[in-house]
């Protein structure tokens, strides 16, 4: 049975909905990014290198988790991404360094598209 470490109220009976929702932004062919979400709070971010028999990730925290419930996120993560990937009885190793942090500023080298496309001027 899976308890959420981020609940207030320790009767609460929900074991069926998910501890964090995860939102991929990015895919290639070996690995993968996703933002943590806990409902409407952003919680951090992850990047997953997938490697043979080998996963590797990074984990940013945005907020600030007891150990408790860092070990809870990387249980979800392992479940519900990781395996989908490489079972854990036929993977070498999962690694997962974490960070706590925050965003400072996004940064793009290409300009925003912010304009109306039949506007432009030839």
């Amino acid at each position: 049975m899976t308890t959420d470490p981020f609940s207030t109220d320790e009767n609460e009976d929900d074991d069926d909905a998910p501890l964090i929702r995860f939102v991929r932004v990015v895919r290639t062919a070996n690995s993968e990014q996703y933002i943590l979400w806990d409902d409407d709070t952003r919680l951090g971010q992850i990047d997953i290198h997938y490697n043979l028999d080998l996963i590797n990730a990074t984990l940013v925290l945005e907020k600030e988790l007891d150990v408790t419930a860092q070990n809870a996120i990387i249980d979800q993560i392992d479940e519900e991404i990781v395996t989908s990937y490489l079972p854990r009885f036929e993977r070498e190793n999962f690694l997962i360094t974490i960070y706590q942090g925050k965003e400072l500023e996004p940064y793009a080298d290409g300009e925003p598209d912010v304009g109306d496309d039949d506007e432009e001027e030839y």
